[in-house]
């Protein structure tokens, strides 16, 4: 039977998303954020006429806005206004000529071919199988619970088998021979919190979403995808409470019962609902707002799981133009294997990696920095080791570690980039690390995205949406099915819908 009313710990994605569907379908919904903002790892800061997104920035898959905002009863063309980024992304390679992405599948496989002789025809090859992956995923994984394993034994899904024993690397490095190419197919493996070698080759998918559907990018930045989910929930009559953190939830062994709060404060008060859904990390959910008797996964559990990546966020104001920098940016190391092992392969490693993504939204976006001047974030993927520090973002000063990684990739930046006086051309700066994910968002050993989607932590295997001990408990978001990013926490929030037992049309 659906809930008379519902409480939601946490405004990110997932939790904004779900508290707008069920308002629509009548359902009592009040969301519950210790932050005194909406928006969760998706947030914006604004300093001195610069506003930079602090967490997604690649608008891909739009399919699932689409159908997100149909269900709302609107449009992805009445809540955003989208501008499709040619190219779509420029790669700089260690030592060697940077590369634009084209946006269109002729251009693209121009590109290849130029580069290796007869890989624009493979390219084709991979790509045609990629959206038939991607399709797949689209029916029959994504918008599922998995309530049996049986929907993964598809026909369609047999006769794919073999991409889930192999990894990504091998995959792409069969087919191209061009340590260019190879990268550009199997980087998007950091978009799933992981590295080449250990995500299944099945999510080659993701060269669809960028390489053919192609880059857009929202005016205003991903507040604007914050901004419209948050006016869709409120137009429902969602009610929020912000600066308020949720401390416990209230269960017995009927099932939920509401949730314990205490605010700024630190004066307590209590929310009673049918339903309690936790769009924070499943990890603290489990580990800090239960009672051991009614956890699903305890500490044995999560210490076999991988929590993924984690990164220092670099935002930077700049004086004055930075014409060799695209809209997005990836600076690929060399030796990139040994670079990413650094960082995936010790989880309490210190070390950053020097293959970094940096986005220059101010090419596309006039009211994102002052005139004259252009804003720059960069992400640059750590370990998920708290010890690595907090950013100066939310604080005076910023942690050792944090501070060296930041001014090492900033060098970086103006050495592959041409760009020899952005150290000094830099008027404004602030940093994020992996103890601000964890004190801001209560973030799994401060990783950045959630866990990875290795094959042990993908489709079924990744756990599910919903308490095995707790009756009306339930999970949004990126670190529960189907994963990371912001499409995968829109899907997520439908899927909750579907666990309630509630209609989703559009």
């Amino acid at each position: 039977m659906p809930p008379n009313s519902a409480v939601i710990i946490g405004a990110g994605i997932g939790g904004l998303a779900t508290a707008g569907l069920l308002a629509r379908q009548g359902v009592q919904v009040t969301v519950i954020e210790k932050n005194d903002e909406v928006g969760g790892r998706s947030g914006s800061l604004a300093l001195d006429g610069f506003r930079w997104d602090v967490g997604p920035s690649w608008y891909l898959m739009p399919e699932a806005f689409d159908r997100f905002f149909a269900l709302m009863g609107t449009s992805t063309e009445a809540e955003l206004n989208l501008v499709t980024l040619d190219p779509g992304y420029r790669m700089f390679f260690e030592g060697e000529a940077p590369m634009d992405i084209p946006h269109g599948a002729t251009e693209l496989e121009q590109l290849f071919e130029s580069v290796e002789p007869g890989a624009g025809t493979q390219i084709r090859d991979y790509l045609r199988s990629s959206a038939e992956m991607y399709q797949l995923a689209l029916q029959q994984y994504l918008y599922t619970n998995f309530t049996s394993p049986r929907s993964l034994l598809s026909r369609k899904m047999l006769s794919r088998l073999p991409l889930l024993g192999m990894s990504l690397r091998r995959f792409v490095n069969r087919q191209f021979q061009d340590h260019r190419l190879r990268k550009i197919l199997q980087y998007p493996a950091v978009f799933l919190s992981s590295q080449p070698k250990r995500i299944p080759a099945l999510y080659h998918l993701m060269s669809h979403t960028d390489l053919t559907l192609g880059v857009q990018y929202p005016l205003g930045g991903f507040q604007e995808v914050v901004a419209a989910l948050y006016r869709l929930a409120v137009a429902e009559g969602v009610q929020f409470r912000l600066g308020q953190e949720v401390t416990e939830i209230y269960v017995d062994d009927e099932g939920v019962q509401g949730v314990k709060m205490v605010n700024r404060q630190g004066i307590p008060s209590g929310q009673l609902a049918n339903v309690v859904i936790s769009n924070a990390d499943i990890q603290h959910t489990e580990m800090k707002l239960l009672p051991p008797k009614f956890r699903s996964y305890n500490q044995s559990y999560f210490a076999q799981r991988d929590p993924g990546i984690s990164a220092v966020l670099v935002l930077l104001g700049v004086d004055g133009k930075l014409p060799t920098l695209a809209h997005h940016n990836l600076l690929m190391s060399r030796d990139w294997d040994a670079d990413f092992a650094a960082v995936f392969d010790n989880p309490g490693s210190l070390r950053a990696s020097k293959s970094i993504y940096v986005s220059k939204p101010s090419a596309s976006d006039q009211t994102v920095a002052p005139k004259g001047c252009e804003n720059l974030f960069v992400l640059i993927p750590v370990a998920p080791n708290t010890s690595i520090g907090h950013g100066n973002a939310y604080r005076q000063e910023e942690s050792p570690i944090v501070r060296t990684i930041a001014s090492a990739a900033v060098r970086q930046i103006g050495e592959w980039a041409n760009i020899p006086d952005l150290v000094d051309r830099v008027i404004l700066r602030r940093t994020i690390g992996p103890q601000d994910f964890e004190e801001r968002y209560h973030s799994w050993l401060g990783g950045a995205l959630g866990p990875a989607h290795t094959l042990g932590q993908s489709a079924f295997f990744r756990g599910t949406n919903i308490s095995r001990r707790v009756k009306g408990l339930l999970y949004v978001g990126g670190t529960t099915v189907p994963g990371v990013g912001v499409p995968m926490c829109l899907i997520s929030a439908e899927n909750v819908l579907t666990r309630l037992g509630m209609p989703t049309t559009t």
